[in-house]
């Protein structure tokens, strides 16, 4: 079968000597992977290695078997071209650490276009805005949203965030967490990506919200793994 859609590039890993295996997460088809022929030694071909980068927004054509193998491209180009993703020092080290996340938080081989569009938008916002140092808090808030286990703010007002539960609640249980973290984590559920650049927080606060948001997609998400480039992440914000 042909698809055509447009794809995000989340990883890449070099095959032999001239080939890459290419994950990307399409709007018609959810995470699939690629296998691109020469394209590291390829100089005029369709495919360039330059297309791949993490993150990058692709319009591709491919051919899928939908045999759990890897599929092949025929055509792929740049759908959204960033002005600033790649060349402010800030955004590239959250360009890793998002690409990761993606990686071990999406599994599913099948079409979610408001995931999709998600992911594709806040990347586009990433990009066109200046202010973005709780970019990355709000983004694994508001993916929860979309994998499922986004928090119940039904009872936001209680001191305790139950982390399996996915709750808030008056009394301390096995995997709740309480303390200034918490209340301002609070400040970014049910939110825009705008209001929560505006949230003032200390490093340690900031650090400690993420480590917990870490451990909640660990939670629930069966496998998933911390990031390899959150030490980078953690030099960049500190």
């Amino acid at each position: 079968m042909i698809i055509n859609s447009p794809a995000i590039v989340v990883h890449s890993l070099r095959y032999a000597e001239s080939d890459l295996i290419v994950t990307l997460f399409t709007r018609t088809s959810g995470l699939r992977s690629y296998l691109v022929r020469g394209v590291l030694k390829s100089k005029r071909g369709k495919l360039r290695a330059s297309l791949f980068q993490p993150l990058t927004i692709l319009e591709i054509q491919a051919f899928h078997k939908d045999k759990g193998t890897l599929e092949r491209i025929k055509e792929a180009k740049v759908l959204t071209v960033y002005k600033t993703l790649y060349a402010d020092p800030v955004k590239s080290g959250l360009v890793f650490f998002i690409s990761e996340m993606i990686k071990n938080s999406i599994q599913e081989e099948e079409e979610n276009k408001a995931l999709y569009e998600f992911l594709e938008s806040s990347l586009i916002w990433l990009d066109t805005n200046t202010t973005i140092g709780n970019f990355h808090i709000t983004f694994l808030t508001k993916l929860t949203q979309y994998l499922g286990f986004y928090p119940d703010i039904s009872h936001i007002q209680l001191p305790y965030f139950n982390m399996l539960e996915g709750g808030f609640q008056s009394i301390s249980s096995t995997y709740c967490v309480e303390g200034e973290h918490i209340t301002q984590f609070k400040k970014f559920l049910g939110t825009t990506f705008e209001a929560c650049m505006n949230i003032r927080l200390s490093k340690s606060v900031r650090s400690d919200i993420l480590t917990m948001l870490l451990v909640y997609f660990e939670l629930h998400l069966h496998g998933f793994r911390k990031p390899k480039s959150l030490s980078v992440l953690n030099e960049i914000f500190n």
